[in-house]
């Protein structure tokens, strides 16, 4: 009875060491969310069943947090970036963009009721009390990056980014400080891009 005791307690402990080196591994990425799907890659884990069990046995024990249905997290989910948030669930190519960035550098006034984003589906949501819309648009755009920059992890447009993608979507959208956008590198990003240079009509006297 001794010896099954000290079994069962080396058990334990390679149990407590598994789990150490699978969360140190995934700490060394510098991510703070992700998909069952890339945990199970990661962790070398190839049973649904083994990877679910896994999971629910780390979030009941705090050491991971369930965001929603295949989605977790290494923070808790109060402490997330709601961009990088979304950006994560939709899992696969996609920045912020349009009328989030041209609030938050104050070319419109109204804020947006959500989060947008460009990828490469179009798609509404809400997660942890944050609203997502994400508008679809071509590989051959969504895979251009000028103008892409990198703000606090998440893939982000710049304001002439953010202005010629709204307007690729929305010539008539308006636009409310218009001192505030160099439209000579709005110019560019559309040349660079490929978008149509009439979606710039309505502002032909701003540019």
């Amino acid at each position: 009875m001794k010896n099954k005791g000290l079994l069962i307690k080396k058990g334990k402990a390679r149990l407590r060491e598994s789990a150490g080196e699978r969360f140190s591994r995934i700490a060394s990425m510098n991510e703070q969310i992700f998909h069952a799907s890339d945990l199970a890659h990661i962790w070398n884990i190839h049973n649904p069943s083994t990877l679910h069990m896994t999971l629910a046995r780390y979030a009941s024990g705090g050491l991971i947090h369930r965001i929603q249905k295949g989605l977790y997290a290494i923070k808790k989910p109060t402490d997330l970036n709601p961009y990088l948030l979304g950006i994560k669930a939709l899992h696969g190519p996609a920045y912020i963009s349009c009328e989030t960035v041209l609030f938050d550098n104050g070319i419109i006034n109204q804020p947006p009721r959500f989060i947008s984003m460009v990828s490469g589906t179009s798609r509404r949501f809400s997660l942890l009390g944050n609203e997502y819309h994400s508008r679809t648009l071509s590989d051959a755009f969504l895979f251009n990056d000028a103008g892409i920059e990198i703000h606090n992890g998440v893939r982000t447009a710049s304001v002439p980014r953010a202005v010629a993608d709204t307007l690729y979507f929305n010539p008539k959208k308006h636009l409310d400080v218009l001192p505030l956008i160099q439209w000579s590198a709005v110019r560019n990003i559309i040349r660079v891009i490929g978008y149509p240079t009439h979606i710039l009509k309505n502002y032909a006297d701003a540019t």
